[in-house]
């Protein structure tokens, strides 16, 4: 087989465009940016051409993104994972040499490590929330973010939903699965569900509405209820929100890392992604789950609201310990 020549950042971009119809679009970003440190790690080998790609490249590459990343498990796991994905695709367009994706070695992980703890503690969250509440009160990062901890929505859920959804008297929002028009959302019509909002948020929702939203309706002729001056908000703007906003830097002024905050690459709202202490949206939904959890309110209820089974609950979003678990069980001894 005559391999075909090409340069690593040419071929992610390929990539990419060829799984376009495949893949969520959350997942293509994801390995875009996965991808991209693969990409910076071949300009600093000078590898041009991944013809020379080889399994004991791979391996120094494994090596290097886990020192350069300081990265757990699993999350090693989820990058090696899309790099094997990667050079599949590269055997396909005669890039690579056959079958030099089993190559691609992972860690394994045992159940516990395969449920990830990062999450967004009440805490921070309630730290954030009052910075937004003092500085960038109804503004869309403030809505934004106090949706997706109050309510534990996805993001594409939240992106989702149209002023016509929010049903401001009786205090809900419905989340809606309409793929016809560009806002699907995960779990299809199982995910659709009617969402309640406290008073504070409400209100919140109410002034965003009346001073702030701008006036738009996106390609569709919908109008977004989280809308930007071009229309419905891209799912990537919504997902800087979060790590914007958990800078602690942004809401306590102060660095934990003991960065000169002033030369800090973090602080640059474009490139917020570097800073050790910020979290996905993902982690931002499982400190949510977790807190009402913690809060004795029922797992079925959770579980409904925030559009999740019981299994998938108690593996990937109950954060409680044993002990906190146990204590709460005990409240209901009398009652025995």
């Amino acid at each position: 087989m005559t391999l075909e020549p090409i340069e690593p950042e040419i071929a992610v971009e390929s990539y990419l465009k060829a799984v376009s119809n495949e893949l969520a679009k959350s997942t293509q970003y994801a390995h875009k940016s996965r991808l991209g440190h693969f990409v910076r790690w071949c300009g600093e080998q000078n590898l041009d051409n991944l013809n020379e790609l080889t399994g004991r490249k791979i391996q120094q590459y494994r090596v290097w993104r886990r020192e350069d990343g300081d990265l757990s498990k699993p999350s090693e796991k989820t990058q090696m994972d899309t790099l094997r994905v990667f050079v599949r695709w590269l055997e396909s367009i005669d890039a690579v040499e056959q079958d030099l994706h089993v190559k691609v070695r992972s860690p394994s992980l045992s159940p516990e490590e395969n449920a990830r703890d990062v999450m967004l503690e009440r805490e921070t969250a309630d730290k954030v929330l009052s910075h937004l509440r003092k500085y960038e009160y109804a503004s869309r990062p403030h809505v934004s973010m106090a949706l997706l901890w109050h309510t534990m929505m996805r993001v594409g859920a939240a992106r989702a939903l149209d002023l016509s959804d929010y049903y401001r008297k009786e205090q809900y929002l419905e989340v809606v699965h309409r793929p016809e028009t560009d806002t699907p959302i995960k779990n299809k019509q199982r995910g659709e569900r009617l969402v309640a909002v406290s008073d504070e948020i409400a209100e919140v929702i109410d002034d965003w509405i009346q001073d702030r939203r701008p006036d738009v309706v996106d390609e569709h002729g919908r109008e977004p209820l989280l809308a930007t001056s071009q229309g419905r908000p891209h799912p990537t703007t919504l997902r800087k929100y979060c790590y914007q906003q958990t800078r602690p830097c942004v809401y306590t002024k102060h660095c934990p890392h003991n960065r000169d905050i002033k030369k800090c690459p973090a602080t640059d709202d474009q490139e917020p992604y570097s800073c050790p202490s910020v979290v996905s949206p993902h982690a931002i939904r499982r400190g949510a789950i977790t807190n009402s959890l913690k809060q004795d309110v029922p797992e079925k209820i959770v579980g409904d609201r925030a559009n999740v089974s019981q299994d998938v609950l108690e593996k990937h979003y109950d954060r409680r310990s044993e002990r906190e678990k146990m204590e709460q069980r005990r409240g209901y001894l009398d009652n025995l």
